[in-house]
């Protein structure tokens, strides 16, 4: 498989983790502070997914560097609500452990990436 199936592959998994945040938002309790964490979570959920995209048209190697580290800070942002969300009792972590080991791995994709690119600039 070469990079640019790789990179489409990436982009499809963060699509669909997208859409997977847009759903456990809508689950969300519909009180005043998990509207709000719920936002931020929406926003660095999705975002991670737009902002990779943006990665792959990258024009050079700095540019490339620079989208994917705000990948990997979109991810890690996300990573946070969601501890959030269940540290703060507004959801179970039952309802959210799969949403959470996907996005620590997409963590350690981006974060290697990042490392890997840096390396090779």
């Amino acid at each position: 498989m070469n990079t640019l199936d790789q990179a489409k592959l990436l982009q499809d998994r963060t699509k669909k983790f997208a859409i997977r945040v847009i759903k456990a938002f809508a689950r969300l309790p519909k009180d005043e502070a998990a509207r709000i964490i719920g936002k931020q979570f929406l926003r660095s959920g999705t975002s991670l997914a737009a902002n990779y995209r943006a990665a792959c048209r990258a024009r050079s190697a700095a540019d490339f560097i620079s989208k994917i580290s705000v990948v990997s800070e979109e991810a890690d942002e996300t990573l946070f609500w969601l501890e959030l969300l269940v540290e703060s009792e507004l959801v179970t972590i039952k309802l959210v452990k799969a949403l959470m080991k996907e996005c620590e791995e997409l963590l350690k994709i981006f974060a290697a990436s990042l490392a890997t690119a840096k390396r090779n600039r």
